[in-house]
């Protein structure tokens, strides 16, 4: 019974893989890489490996030049396995490619990162003799401007490929914001001074800059009040749950606020109530939206209508005044305007911020040579009588 016991154990042991690995550390940028003894046949209860590291900005390139390990079922006995970090990249055993083995023959395999490991394993026997293998690493620049899977790589507008890195630079009237990628615009405060006009998001209808803070005022008289009409196409970035926490825009006119607006829906028209209105659009580091677009409009204080005095008229003619707007007001022929002591050929009003005229409409009188003529007559036939 003792010596079953013992026979067991040895048994075990034999079928027990090595308890250590050997590990060799590459940081050349180029090598070779040969299984023990290569090109004789390589030991039993080989655990090796080879860590390849080199510095970022580079990739490792694989490949092998003779391959002959033991074959197995899914190689289970002898294998070679690279991987990069923990994802496992191919794992190789015997001479040829089968249903349940895989060789290497002339696949290259490169790196995902600037880390590559190989890994050889040989169980406690080999029926027959194999060669190993022999393969070569070498380092690849990483192209970071066409391999832009990773997002945090990518250049907002221009990408600049060198030797082991990259740089990104920005069209004409954009800045290289400090995470030295993303393009933002400087439009701390535009002032519009116009009665209307039109305000868009840099670059609209391409998507709009990141990480940018931008403030448009529209600064007009007091006694106008603006009004907003956004367009139909609205794309800010926003998140189903949470009011617009990334980008927006947000109004304040006088004590009032609007917004904050974000998503695909447009504020359409907002009647401010003011003549100055401040709009604050906020873009944060990401997305890809396309802005928005609007104009803005004024209307004035407005003013009574009034009538033509008599023997006179109004230019323009209209229903309504509002601020700024004119009036020229003149007389039929051989009358003139009169206004106190004063007389004139035409006069001016002007519709006031505060709904008031400038002044009062003058008389239509007549002319004072016109009186003068009208008395001569009797004045003649007074003498003539007398």
């Amino acid at each position: 019974m003792r010596l079953t016991y013992v026979f067991v154990i040895v048994i075990l042991a034999q079928c027990v893989w090595p308890l250590w690995t050997q590990v060799i550390h590459l940081t050349d940028m180029y090598g070779t890489i040969k299984s023990p003894n290569f090109p004789e046949s390589y030991p039993k209860e080989i655990d090796l490996q080879w860590n390849i590291s080199v510095p970022d900005g580079y990739q490792i390139r694989l490949y092998f030049m003779h391959f002959d390990i033991e074959p197995s079922y899914l190689c289970e006995y002898d294998y070679l396995k690279v991987y990069s970090d923990s994802e496992e990249l191919a794992v190789f055993c015997g001479k040829e490619n089968t249903d349940t083995e895989q060789v290497p023959a002339d696949d290259v395999i490169m790196s995902p990162r600037n880390v590559l490991s190989v890994a050889f394993r040989s169980d406690f026997s080999n029926e027959e003799r194999y060669s190993g293998f022999e393969a070569h690493f070498s380092v690849v620049d990483v192209d970071e401007c066409r391999d832009r899977n990773d997002e945090d790589l990518a250049c907002d507008h221009f990408c600049h490929n060198y030797i082991s890195g990259f740089y990104c630079s920005c069209r004409y009237g954009f800045l290289l914001h400090s995470d030295n990628r993303t393009c933002k615009v400087e439009c701390h405060e535009s002032v519009y001074t116009e009665r209307s006009g039109e305000i868009t998001s840099a670059d609209f209808p391409k998507p709009y800059p990141k990480s940018s803070d931008c403030m448009y005022r529209i600064e007009l008289e007091e006694g106008f009040q603006i009004t907003l009409e956004f367009d139909d196409t609205f794309d800010i970035e926003d998140h189903p749950e949470v009011t617009c926490p990334y980008d927006f825009i947000k109004i304040n006119a006088g004590d009032k606020e609007f917004g904050p607006f974000c998503g695909e829906q447009s504020p359409g028209k907002i009647q401010t109530g003011s003549n100055t209105v401040n709009i604050l659009f906020h873009s944060d580091n990401s997305g890809e939206n396309l802005g928005w677009k609007l104009t803005y409009t004024s209307t004035g204080s407005e003013c009574s209508p009034l009538a033509a005095p008599l023997n006179g008229h109004l230019e323009p003619l209209q229903s309504n005044y509002v601020f700024k707007d004119h009036i020229i007001m003149t007389c039929d022929p051989g009358y003139s305007l009169r206004q106190g002591d004063e007389e004139f050929e035409h006069y001016q009003i002007e519709c006031q911020r505060d709904g008031k005229w400038s002044s009062d409409v003058p008389l239509c009188k007549k002319k004072e040579s016109q009186r003068r003529h009208r008395s001569l007559p009797s004045i003649l036939t007074n003498q003539i009588l007398s």
